[in-house]
């Protein structure tokens, strides 16, 4: 009986007691964070619709009618025809002509500018042609084009000239709107003289000289104060100016001017080859100085 109370007391007090406090409910987990996208790479153009290259020539100059100009160049002046390659370059050589007859077509006018097209085109150079004087051949021809062979027309002809050849590179730059970085000046027979003698008076700035089938020894004492410049030296083995030409060398290279002299098995005035072999010549040249 005794057993009997203890376990009604022991229900009666369950049923009394408070009910458990529920537990609290677990909170979600979170909502997983999407990796940060990268940004997307820029899907190249389709050939059709690249961007274009920049225009060539910058400005296209006007053609200036002149007799001077044989098919090979064109007309910048009437005393000056000019080249341009077919890619953007900023290398111009200046190239000055042998002695031309003053007639509308020549064979040595025809000549000497399709050497320098041809060659300035291999080369991807500009080139600008100017005319020389009247009275500056020998006198057999003396109504033909020429430039300064001795020290006395050089006084009398000399800084015009030059004047005038700056003065033609600066309108080709204005027509063409391109700046020139790198320039050289060659020419052959009589311009080569003229070459010579402005590279040894540094009577211009330029960046190389080439002096082809010509060349002459000028002894001023300025020289070895002079910033020496590239010199290519080339003649023909069946040509006169060799012994003038080796002798140039010889002088300039005793300045410590970078010199090259080539001979080749030709004859007198303007050769392709020679023009040819001065473009990388000079270009190293350009490059050593700049490092």
């Amino acid at each position: 009986m005794a057993r009997f109370r203890a376990v009604c007391c022991l229900c009666l007090a369950s049923a009394c007691a408070e009910p458990p406090a529920p537990r609290p409910a677990l909170a979600p987990p979170p909502a997983p964070v999407p990796p940060a996208r990268r940004p997307a790479e820029p899907a190249p153009l389709p050939p059709s619709v690249e961007a274009p290259s920049p225009a060539w020539p910058p400005r296209t100059p006007s053609d200036v009618a002149t007799d001077w100009c044989t098919e090979s160049v064109r007309g910048l002046r009437t005393d000056a025809c000019y080249f341009l390659p077919d890619a953007p370059t900023t290398t111009l050589l200046i190239y000055l002509h042998g002695v031309v007859p003053p007639d509308k077509s020549s064979v040595q006018k025809t000549n000497y500018q399709a050497v320098v097209a041809n060659a300035s085109r291999r080369a991807n150079a500009a080139a600008l042609m100017p005319r020389g004087n009247q009275g500056l051949a020998p006198k057999e021809v003396a109504k033909w084009w020429g430039w300064p062979t001795s020290p006395d027309t050089y006084r009398r002809h000399g800084p015009e000239l030059v004047e005038r050849i700056v003065g033609a590179r600066r309108e080709l730059e204005a027509a063409t709107g391109v700046r020139f970085e790198r320039v050289y000046l060659a020419g052959s027979s009589s311009g080569a003289y003229f070459v010579a003698t402005l590279a040894q008076r540094g009577a211009i700035d330029v960046d190389g000289y080439g002096a082809m089938s010509g060349g002459t020894r000028v002894l001023e004492p300025a020289l070895h104060q002079l910033a020496p410049r590239p010199m290519y030296i080339g003649y023909g083995l069946y040509d006169t100016v060799g012994q003038s030409a080796r002798e140039l060398g010889k002088l300039l290279e005793g300045a410590r001017w970078p010199v090259r002299i080539a001979e080749h098995r030709t004859g007198h005035g303007a050769r392709e080859i020679y023009l040819d072999e001065a473009f990388p010549f000079w270009n190293e040249q350009a490059k050593s100085r700049r490092q």
